[in-house]
């Protein structure tokens, strides 16, 4: 079984986008492709399957790929997520990024991104600086633990965050017959060994 199931929305002030894992020390992976200033909304990809992970078997219910909806047309081409200082050699490995142990991607606005990453950061601190599990990421929790929000009100500004496999993410870019962006997709964690 598939469903699609809108997340939330996130307010991307500038039109330029950042898509990476929010864990990164970098400065973000910001992608080539533009899309309008506003508010988008972001959907969810359901999938609902038995599966089996190291001879044990599961009822499943995976985040198959995360979309931001920046339009109602249809895609008419996809392309690979092309980051602005990707070495363009070998596109479809230049379009994603790599996910750390956290296994994590995040998409925001470029020029709000360090602060909608701050929490992960601060977390991250301060669970090796106590040696324990940390403070609370303060950032809001949506559908059970699957995505987190962060937000920024003096930014105007919004990231989401959801889980990607963990080594490299690809990032797809979604066009209509004019070359309109009308979706941006990342691929989510999948179960290994669906049963028939």
């Amino acid at each position: 079984m598939v469903e699609v199931e809108e997340v939330t929305t996130i307010r991307v002030p500038s039109g330029r986008l950042i898509v990476d894992s929010p864990w990164s020390e970098e400065a973000g992976r910001e992608i080539v492709a533009r899309i309008p200033p506003g508010t988008y909304r972001v959907e969810a990809a359901w999938t609902e399957a038995p599966y089996e992970h190291g001879g044990d078997h599961f009822d499943g219910r995976e985040c198959a790929a995360t979309r931001l909806r920046v339009g109602d047309d249809p895609v008419a081409v996809w392309e690979a997520g092309i980051g602005v200082n990707d070495a363009t050699g070998d596109a479809v490995a230049a379009g994603g990024f790599p996910s750390d142990s956290e296994a994590m991607g995040a998409i925001a606005d470029v020029e709000a991104w360090e602060a909608l990453t701050a929490p992960f950061h601060r977390y991250r601190r301060d669970v090796s600086s106590y040696g324990g599990s940390g403070s609370d990421r303060a950032t809001e929790d949506l559908c059970d633990g699957w995505f987190e929000k962060s937000t920024d009100e003096a930014l105007n500004a919004d990231l989401i965050a959801f889980d990607v496999p963990e080594g490299w993410s690809p990032v797809w870019i979604g066009r209509t017959r004019t070359g309109t962006v009308t979706s941006i997709i990342v691929p989510g964690q999948m179960a290994t060994s669906p049963l028939a």
